[in-house]
């Protein structure tokens, strides 16, 4: 494909004629300024299927730099989708502890053990045959599908979605945008190298055109940007307002063994943080006092309320934990459903951040 040039470009603004954005500039742009990720591979060259899909379920709502350390530390324990197929699923969650939405590693795992078990390890190679794995939908899908395999696949997360909206000023709210966003995004992946195009949108508006301050001067696209000749490039993809969710309330307990060891316990397989571990915690509602708090003690000891809350935010609502904290004496047994881990062994259990923030508060340590 060839970038027409400036004049050209003129010549059909006058004549009214949009212009459609060049693969080819794009894919030029990405061989000089594409991101150095641990997961990625050189423009041109085939990626290892377990490596895309591992970083991809791993960068589902997760920020990249918050990624990397994890993903070393799992390829370095599980080097390929066999390992990771053996792997306990209690091992798989202490790993993934700290990471955040927990349902994705529980997602892994059985994947992991789909792929291995049902596909003598190798992952489908077509967007269909990928869908079937527990865990991976059409986004996932179609990212591994065009860069593990080359297919010609449309993979749309929240920085191909921002660069869609603004090359043809959609004026539509997500998630009501989302249809034409995908007809628009399907007319621009080329036949060839669609693993580099996709990773190119993906840098694209990580980089340039970026959720404040787009560099739009020295964006490849910029001549065909619908929304820069506008001056309104900020101002898209045009989003709904957000209803946040309503304030819940809930209450830990925290209670230490004069011979070391803290009481912990495992969630429910299923729900939120499924899985996981933690303190005793009661039920989180919208309402809770010292007393209802109190009646859900796991241990009767002398319970003292730390001053302050916890605050934690979830997708759909955010939380105050109030934190209450105990000493037993050495030897006290656990109650049904709980269990006594050693202090010094608490940093490797399977927490999750809200976990860690209650830890940290009730002074044990710092965050574990």
């Amino acid at each position: 494909m060839r970038v027409a040039g400036a004049a050209t470009r003129k010549k059909r603004a006058a004549a009214g004629v949009d212009e459609a954005p060049d693969p080819a500039a794009l894919l030029a742009w990405y061989k000089r300024h594409r991101r150095h990720l641990p997961w990625r591979y050189a423009p041109g060259e085939r990626a290892d299927p377990y490596h895309v899909w591992l970083s991809e379920i791993m960068l589902q709502q997760t920020t990249v730099k918050a990624v990397g350390p994890y993903y070393a530390k799992f390829l370095a324990r599980w080097s390929n989708v066999n390992a990771l197929a053996t792997a306990p699923l209690d091992d798989v969650l202490k790993a993934w502890a700290g990471l955040g939405y927990y349902a994705r590693a529980r997602n892994l795992h059985a994947c992991a053990l789909a792929v291995a078990g049902q596909h003598g390890g190798h992952f489908p190679d077509t967007e269909d045959g990928l869908r079937t794995l527990p865990g991976i939908g059409g986004y996932t899908a179609a990212a591994i599908a065009a860069i593990a395999f080359g297919r010609r696949a449309v993979a749309i997360d929240g920085n191909i979605e921002r660069v869609i909206a603004r090359l043809y000023a959609i004026e539509a709210e997500l998630p009501a945008a989302k249809t034409e966003i995908r007809a628009r995004a399907e007319t621009l992946v080329p036949l060839h190298r669609a693993g580099d195009f996709t990773q190119a949108m993906m840098d694209l508006g990580a980089t340039i055109c970026t959720p404040k301050k787009p560099a739009c001067a020295i964006c490849p696209w910029m001549e065909v940007c619908k929304a820069r000749a506008r001056g309104d490039a900020e101002t898209f993809p045009r989003k709904a307002t957000k209803v946040e969710g309503r304030l819940r309330h809930g209450a830990s307990f925290v209670v230490t063994r004069a011979d070391g060891y803290v009481l912990i316990r495992t969630r429910p397989a299923k729900g939120l943080l499924g899985g996981m571990t933690e303190v005793p915690t009661t039920a989180w509602t919208h309402a809770l006092d010292d007393a209802d708090a109190l009646a859900q003690a796991p241990l009767k000891l002398k319970w003292r309320r730390l001053p302050g809350v916890v605050e934690h935010g979830f997708t759909h609502f955010p939380l105050q934990q109030a934190v209450y904290v105990a000493r037993a004496p050495a030897r006290t047994k656990a109650p049904t459903g709980m269990r006594w881990v050693a202090l010094a062994e608490l940093h490797g259990e399977a927490l999750p951040n809200v976990m860690r923030k209650v830890i940290a508060f009730a002074g044990l340590g710092g965050r574990p």
